[in-house]
């Protein structure tokens, strides 16, 4: 549950983190050369924190996957969900991270790409209190 030794491997390009009961609370040191990150079946909520450290430690990231998150809106983690809360999930993350080419399990279209630009902002799901 740790990621405290991850700051001495500054070069890392590629890191998988799968089922590690990782939570809201993740923290990674700044990576410059991280370009896959894999996050699945952890315990991860809150998107738009995740989102945003990652923008700011990770500036290469190009392969990014979350599922099995609660913070990952599709069947594996809600059976309420379907596949156009899925890709509003896709518009947002990529509003965030321009620079992905591969979310989860699929690759990036233009198309995908453009509608972040235009309407990702405004595709964050809020949590009523």
């Amino acid at each position: 549950r740790s990621l405290e030794g991850l700051k001495t491997f500054s070069y890392l390009e590629e890191l998988i983190l799968d089922n590690n009961l990782l939570g809201n609370d993740l923290l990674l040191p700044r990576l410059p050369h991280l370009h896959t990150l894999m996050l699945n079946k952890n315990q991860i909520t809150e998107l738009e924190s995740l989102l945003d450290h990652l923008a700011e430690v990770a500036p290469s990231l190009r392969y990014l996957s979350l599922l099995g998150n609660m913070a990952c809106p599709n069947e594996l983690v809600c059976k309420e969900k379907d596949e156009d809360d899925y890709q509003r999930y896709r518009y947002f993350v990529l509003h965030k991270l321009r620079n992905l080419k591969f979310l989860d399990t699929r690759k990036v279209t233009r198309r995908e790409r453009e509608e972040a630009l235009v309407r990702g902002a405004f595709m964050k799901v809020v949590k009523p209190k």
